[in-house]
């Protein structure tokens, strides 16, 4: 009886810990080089998703692009910031202003050279994405599968009509 309160608890508490989940405020750059915290990148009124990714990880080029159709609209009805953050590490970085370019993304993009952010989210899978509301994670979701951009979609819209994330 008592291992399965412990267990019971333990569950709650950690369903309550991701509920709860804060953004690292770590420190990213922006494609000319400069440093910024992701923290001050937050300051949006309205939901904010953050999309890891690296220029050789083919879903995260899909999904990216699948998100490029469709931003406008999303950000014309739901006010929603999107932010991708690239985890291509010295070697590879250095292609990532060059790539985003030829894709004419639409969206801000920054660099994680050091996968510090990455590390400290606890992201080990990518493409990952983040839903972000008042600077706490209410919603993450790691792969793609065309498709995942619409349950994204809909999880934007339900922030913005106050409705709760489950």
């Amino acid at each position: 009886m008592k291992k399965t309160l412990l267990i019971g608890l333990l569950i709650l508490v950690g369903l309550y810990s991701f509920a709860q989940k804060n953004v690292a405020s770590t420190q990213i750059k922006d494609l000319s080089g400069k440093s910024i915290s992701v923290v001050n990148l937050l300051k949006h009124d309205g939901p904010v998703v953050i999309a890891l990714w690296a220029t050789w990880c083919k879903p995260c080029v899909s999904e990216l692009t699948a998100i490029n159709d469709l931003i406008d609209d999303w950000v014309e009805e739901t006010g929603v910031k999107f932010i991708a953050i690239s985890i291509d590490d010295a070697r590879s970085n250095r292609r990532v202003k060059s790539f985003v370019r030829g894709r004419d993304w639409f969206f801000d993009v920054y660099t994680d050279e050091n996968q510090d952010f990455k590390r400290a989210m606890g992201v080990n899978l990518i493409p990952h994405t983040f839903l972000i509301n008042n600077g706490k994670v209410v919603w993450e979701h790691s792969s793609y599968a065309a498709g995942d951009e619409e349950i994204l979609y809909e999880k934007i819209k339900a922030i913005k009509d106050g409705k709760k994330i489950n």
